[in-house]
Parts: structure tokens; sequence; C-alpha cells
């Protein structure tokens, strides 16, 4: 079992590069011409998700479980929440979206062969 203090050097490693806001803003210029203001950083303590969205603070939740996940299927989380921040539901135009990334449906895919159906996230 990961101890409290464990759990914390790892969070603290996980956001210390910045590694995911710097992949957060690209992705935020490539698919939302560069206008969403976020703050998104690692969590350890979603274990039903892979992401979550508070649109109304404007801040990203991440699963720490994905930053060892294939680059293509993190980007695919991280434009999902980013996209809550326009749509905070799961409507057609939230889909229409999220499947402009031309990998959607196979990180769709990977996720439900994990045994997380996407639609959830």
């Amino acid at each position: 079992m990961i101890t409290t203090t464990e759990r914390r050097k790892q969070k603290k490693e996980l956001n210390t590069e910045n590694e995911l806001e710097k992949r957060a803003q690209e992705l935020n210029h490539q698919f939302f011409d560069g206008t969403l203001d976020f703050h998104i950083k690692y969590v350890m303590n979603q274990h039903t998700r892979f992401g979550s969205c508070t649109s109304a603070t404007k801040t990203i939740r991440i699963s720490d479980r994905v930053a060892k996940m294939p680059r293509w299927v993190q980007d695919y989380i991280i434009i999902h929440e980013l996209a809550h921040l326009q749509h905070p539901d799961h409507s057609k135009q939230f889909w229409e979206k999220v499947n402009n990334y031309h990998y959607a449906e196979r990180a769709k895919g990977y996720l439900i062969a994990i045994g997380m159906n996407s639609e959830e996230e």
C-alpha cells in the first residue's frame, strides 16, 4: 500500500514540469482556437473517472492513471475535458467538438477495452 507521503510525492512529480498544462494549451490552440481559460492538474484521488471538469471554476482534474496511457489517449481525455468548458453536458454539440479529434473513436475503444465507458467521463 502506498503511504500518504508517497502519494504526495508522486502527485508533485506529475505536476512539477507542467507537461500536462503545456499539452492542454497546445490542444486548446489546435481544437479551440486558444479561446479557453482553465487550470489543469493531475490528481491522485480519481479512481472511477479519468478526468473531470468544473466549468464554473474552469478547473480540470486528470487522474494520475492517465499519465501512463498512450499520448493519443491522453489527448482525447484532455480534449474531452476542455470541451466541457464550452458544453458542460454530453450534448450533441459537445460530442461534435470532441469527435473532431482524429483518434477519438480509437481512444474511446481503448478506454472501453480497459474497462471504462468513455461516455461516463
